[in-house]
């Protein structure tokens, strides 16, 4: 009888070595390594100046890193720009959610994508896959698809810039603070959302400052120190102290950076 064969774990959705960002004299990030599992939460966390924006706008394609290699599914890629970023099927949700007030639910997710001609935008087809979209996340917040943006909650508009970033086919999805200036209520139904979008497949990070959403839904998290990264460790591995001291000190006992107090040199 022939032995089965082994089982081979699949390829990160996104992979970064040794990326490096400088700003004239000022090297923000520091030989960055980071990991994004697809259907994994990663939770990128760090004190504020810790080079969290930079890094997510190198992945995005706004900032053209200095060196290092991204690896995407595997295979090294470059990112020049957004548009190569969006064409790899890299979506980002930033925390000002980028929604046309004056638009409904189904102009804001097609916004600047349109289906149709430049004569005739195909409406109908549009608001099924908006509806399609919607349905397959379990999104029951959002009663109909031509509600205007401007008459939402801000849950509600967070659910739909999430929505949004999910109908391209996208492979990895960047959420910059999700959850900033919500309430309980709209907090829990976009904690459950991000959940479910790694549940799908998706390799999602989140950008939290809130530790209490991070140790809810993330299944590992990294931590960025005065731009290096500390640690990226298994959710369930860390307590919240631990997490804490990283973020504050970039080490916490055996966890960390060898000197952090020279980080910053």
């Amino acid at each position: 009888m022939s032995e089965p064969a082994p089982e081979t774990t699949p390829e990160p959705a996104l992979t970064l070595r040794g990326l490096n960002k400088s700003f004239g004299p000022v090297h923000v990030l520091h030989d960055i390594d980071l990991t994004v599992p697809a259907g994994e939460v990663t939770a990128l966390v760090g004190d504020n100046g810790a080079g969290k924006s930079t890094l997510v706008k190198c992945i995005a394609g706004i900032h053209a890193a200095d060196s290092g290699t991204v690896l995407f599914r595997g295979q090294p890629v470059h990112i020049r720009g957004p548009r190569d970023a969006a064409d790899l099927g890299i979506e980002v949700v930033y925390q000002d959610l980028a929604l046309a007030d004056n638009l409904d639910v189904v102009g804001n997710m097609f916004l600047g994508r349109e289906r149709g001609s430049a004569w005739l935008l195909d409406e109908a087809g549009m608001e099924q896959a908006a509806r399609s979209t919607l349905a397959s996340l379990g999104v029951r917040t959002v009663k109909s698809v031509r509600t205007p943006v401007s008459a939402l909650s801000g849950g509600q508009r967070q659910t739909v810039a999430i929505a949004k970033s999910v109908l391209w086919d996208s492979t990895v999805v960047l959420l910059d603070e999700p959850t900033a200036a919500l309430g309980v209520a709209q907090t829990r139904q976009v904690l459950d959302l991000v959940r479910r979008l790694a549940d799908t497949g998706l390799g999602v990070m989140l950008i939290s400052h809130n530790m209490a959403d991070v140790f809810e839904v993330s299944d590992r998290i990294a931590v960025l120190y005065l731009g290096r990264m500390a640690a990226q460790v298994p959710t369930r591995e860390v307590t919240h102290g631990q997490v804490v001291e990283l973020i504050t000190a970039g080490r916490s006992g055996d966890l960390g950076l060898a000197r952090p107090e020279t980080a910053a040199l």
